[in-house]
Parts: structure tokens; C-alpha cells; sequence
């Protein structure tokens, strides 16, 4: 698949979450089959304010390129400034947000409420790609409310502004993250415009994501909640498009060494108390679906160490070993 002048390994990317889509998680998620990665939301004010916070957030590592930064905003003169430093860092692509539904950021006009305003958008896109020379995309929603759906006259200005790619979440704004995405929106993005399309929402297995491509006819599929707690979907995806469709099981050791190493990946990143603490939500995704999980996830929010993580880790491992043996020596025994 190819954006621009960017060639992806694979039509799969993961999708930009705060909080969610940092360094240490994008390396992991690029080495279990994932084409393109897209940072967390950068501020186009904070980059032009030299916040080093900001800043900071630019930092790409060879091993997951190609990557983007997604920067939010709604202002084109400072947009267009913004890509530019965005560029001259080392990004690959530069995404701009016109997705995000929470109130601090579309309360001031930035996020989704620029699907209320399509000529804005346009503005700011053109100016965004006339600047720079890597590719620009986007990513975008339904629309604003379920009688505003515009996402395929969004996606026909974004093209016409000189966008190389748009990714499409098939719920509106008023939806948040809430009831089903329409992917039939997806579907008229795809009719609609000649660039790359990549469908978003509600892909939380292989078997969706090929229903997705089936039924929408999109590009590629760009993965957000399904990855959280579970990057291995990437390479569940990518076993199915080449046509194995069994589900990657995840095995517990295999589960519990990436807690451990997404957890040292992040001290190194970010240094130990703030890796701990973030580190205590990300436990608790991977751990979804394992048994003694609501026991442990509120274990996991009382550490303050890297040791006692790793402590606490061990702990369980041999507690969920036992309880698996138990329970198959039960299936045994009634069989």
C-alpha cells in the first residue's frame, strides 16, 4: 500500500490514542506486523510555543518507521508552521486530527468540530500539504451528529486540498466512542475519492477487519481500541490477509513478558515513576480476559516500582498457571 511516496509493509495501521500510541507502543506494535503508526495528538500551539513537552513527542525511533505525527488545531497560518517543524524533526507523514470527540478540544473548534465547518477543514489541509513536501492525511468521522454525516464531502475537499490518505471512523462525533460504526460510510469515502481510504471502528479481530474490507471495499484498516491491551491483532490481521484465518492465541507467558518489557520500554522512555504509573492501565488491557484479572488489575494500581511490578508479575504468573491446571484437569475429569 502506498501514501504518497511512502510504501507501508502492510495495509494495517494503528490508530493515534492519547495516552496510548507512544513510542515504546508503536515499536511493539510495528514489530508484530503493524504498516504504519500514528502518534498521539500533538499540539500545533505547543509546537509553535517550543513547549519541550510537545516537543518531545515528535521522537520517532528507526524501528518503527514509517510513522506519523497527528497534529490537532484550527488555525491554517499555524497549522502550516507546524507541519513544517513536524517535517524538518523526521516524520514520515503528518496526520491531522478532525476525529477527536472530547470537549476541551471541540470546544475550541479543533478535533471533530471541523467537520462542522468543511471550508475551514479545506483551508487548513491545503495549507498543510502546500507546505511540506512528505505526505499529509487525515482522519476524520461520520460526520458531526446523525444528521450531519458529511464525511464523503470532507474526504472530496481533503483530496482536492492535495491530501494523500483519510481515515475514516464510521461513528459521528455525538457518538463518542458509543454504539456501532457505520461502515457504510466508509464504503461512500471510498466511492467518493481516488486516494487511499483506510476504515476505523469496531475492528476488534482479524475476522472484522476482513468483513470491513469485504463490505467497505477501503484501502486498509486503521486499528484503535482493538489494539489496546492486544498489538498481536496486527499480526492475527496479517496472518488472515494472507489467508489463515485461525485466531492468534496469545499464550500467558507471551502475554506477561510484553507486560514486562512494554513496562522497561517505558522507564527508559519516560523514567520509572511516570512509567509505573502509566504502565498500571496498560497492565490492566493486556490482562483483560485472564483469569484473576479484577483480582490483579487492582493489585497492579498499588505499585510504585519496577521491581514490584516485576514481583507482582511473577506472583501471578504461577497463580494463573495453577488455576489453568485446575481447570483443565476439571474439563478432563467430566469428559
Amino acid at each position: 500500500m502506498q501514501i504518497g511516496n511512502i510504501r507501508l509493509s502492510a495495509p494495517v495501521a494503528l490508530a493515534p490514542m492519547a495516552g496510548i500510541t507512544d513510542m515504546p507502543f508503536r515499536i511493539i506494535c510495528k514489530e508484530l506486523g503493524c504498516g504504519l503508526v500514528v502518534s498521539e495528538m500533538v499540539s500545533a500551539k505547543g509546537l509553535l510555543y517550543k513547549n519541550v513537552k510537545t516537543f518531545d513527542m515528535l521522537r520517532i525511533a528507526q524501528e518503527e518507521r514509517p510513522a506519523a505525527i497527528q497534529l490537532f488545531g484550527s488555525n491554517p497560518m499555524e497549522l502550516a508552521r507546524a507541519a513544517k517543524i513536524v517535517e524538518a524533526d523526521g516524520a514520515d507523514i503528518i496526520d491531522f486530527n478532525m476525529g477527536c470527540p472530547v470537549p476541551k478540544i471541540v470546544n475550541n473548534g479543533e478535533g471533530s468540530a471541523l467537520m462542522k465547518n468543511p471550508q475551514l477543514a479545506y483551508e487548513i489541509l491545503a495549507r498543510m500539504a502546500d507546505s511540506v513536501k512528505i505526505p499529509v492525511t487525515v482522519k476524520i468521522r461520520a460526520g458531526w451528529d446523525e444528521k450531519n454525516i458529511n464525511a464523503p464531502e470532507i474526504a472530496l475537499l481533503a483530496e482536492k486540498a492535495g491530501v494523500a490518505a483519510i481515515a475514516v471512523h464510521g461513528r459521528t462525533r455525538e457518538q463518542y466512542y458509543n454504539g456501532k460504526a457505520d461502515w457504510n460510510v466508509i464504503k461512500k469515502v471510498k466511492e467518493t475519492v481516488k486516494i487511499p481510504v483506510f476504515g476505523n471502528g469496531d475492528i476488534l479481530t482479524a475476522a472484522d477487519g476482513l468483513r470491513m474490507l469485504k463490505e467497505t471495499g477501503c484501502d486498509g484498516l486503521m486499528i484503535g481500541r482493538g489494539a489496546d491491551g492486544n498489538p498481536w491483532i496486527f499480526t492475527e490481521i496479517i496472518n488472515a490477509l494472507n489467508g489463515s484465518c485461525g485466531k492468534y492465541e496469545v499464550p500467558l507467558d507471551v502475554r506477561l513478558h510484553m507486560i514486562e518489557r512494554h513496562l522497561h520500554m517505558l522507564k527508559d522512555f519516560k523514567g520509572e515513576v511516570i512509567a509505573v504509573k502509566e504502565m498500571r492501565r496498560h497492565a490492566g488491557a493486556y490482562l483483560k480476559g485472564m483469569p484473576m484479572a479484577a483480582e490483579y488489575r487492582r493489585r497492579i494500581n498499588e505499585l510504585n516500582t519496577c521491581e514490584e511490578f516485576g514481583a507482582l508479575l511473577r506472583e501471578y504468573r504461577n497463580e494463573a498457571e495453577k488455576f489453568l491446571a485446575a481447570k483443565h484437569n476439571f474439563c478432563s475429569e467430566a469428559d
